[in-house]
């Protein structure tokens, strides 16, 4: 196994579904999908084994009880049970254009991270996608999006472009700096490792960049290819989104910053 994906899911099945379907046709195909679940009920677990007979590709479910917003914790367990050696992150509602793989795969470089792009749906038009749609690959034609409730905007939607010399050339220009995003990113297993994974102390708000920022500490360097792979979000609301935990997750983050930390003891391997 070369890569494994791995990606969160919480009680939302219907996204999940079309999610796991932009995976039918990725044109790289040796991969397995790991969905790390943050405690969904039965409805997650009765899709996730019927998709597992239905696709072409094998599919992990890794879950554990809901005890709140547990992502980071999730997140490790799926980590330890991945079996490539290249590991995709992405997001349960984000739905991958058919060549998202294979430009993780051949652009991965030694002792470095990629950090990918993404174009945000309303939730009409994410509603509205259908696996005939996905199958048919409409959704990554700029034309029909905006036809369908996509707002107009030539520069976040040139991120749909498939051409490579412009894609490359946008990657070099943009102004954004590249940074660890759980919707679009990856690197190797051994580097994730040697950070010791997610800090499960974080919750929601800034846990991918702590993340990022402990790779950059140990040394390692991050790629810019948001032009060059994409993945469409689907709008969904963000009850778990607490003003007290964010400002905790900010503290960490600015402890990470200042220290130069790239091992947590809240990671995979537990201090004792």
């Amino acid at each position: 196994m070369k890569i494994s994906v791995i990606f969160t899911t919480y009680n939302h099945p219907v996204w999940l579904e079309k999610a796991l379907w932009g995976y039918t046709v990725q044109s790289f195909k040796d991969f397995e999908v790991i969905v790390a679940d943050d405690g969904s009920g039965q409805e997650t677990a009765q899709l996730i084994k019927r998709m597992q007979k239905e696709v072409n590709y094998p599919i992990q479910h890794v879950w554990h009880e809901d005890d709140g917003f547990r992502k980071c914790v999730i997140l490790n367990k799926a980590i330890v049970a991945s079996q490539g050696d290249y590991l995709v992150f992405t997001d349960g509602d984000c739905i991958p254009r058919p060549d998202f793989l294979q430009t993780h795969f051949d652009k991965r470089q030694p002792n470095q991270f990629l950090s990918g792009g993404l174009i945000r749906l309303p939730m009409e038009l994410s509603k509205k996608i259908t696996k005939k749609d996905i199958l048919d690959q409409k959704i990554f034609d700029r034309k029909w999006l905006e036809k369908n409730g996509l707002k107009k905007n030539f520069l976040k939607n040139l991120k749909l472009t498939q051409k490579n010399s412009t894609a490359g050339f946008m990657n070099k220009i943009t102004t954004t700096t590249p940074s660890w995003n759980g919707h679009n990113a990856s690197t190797w297993k051994e580097l994730v490792l040697k950070v010791n994974g997610f800090d499960e102390r974080m919750q929601y708000g800034g846990q991918d960049r702590e993340f990022g920022e402990r790779l950059i500490n140990l040394g390692v360097k991050p790629k810019q290819i948001r032009y060059s792979t994409v993945c469409l979000h689907l709008d969904h609301s963000r009850g778990y989104a607490r003003k007290e935990s964010i400002e905790k997750n900010r503290n960490i983050r600015k402890h990470t910053q200042k220290h130069k930390i790239h091992w947590t003891p809240f990671g995979i391997e537990k201090s004792e």
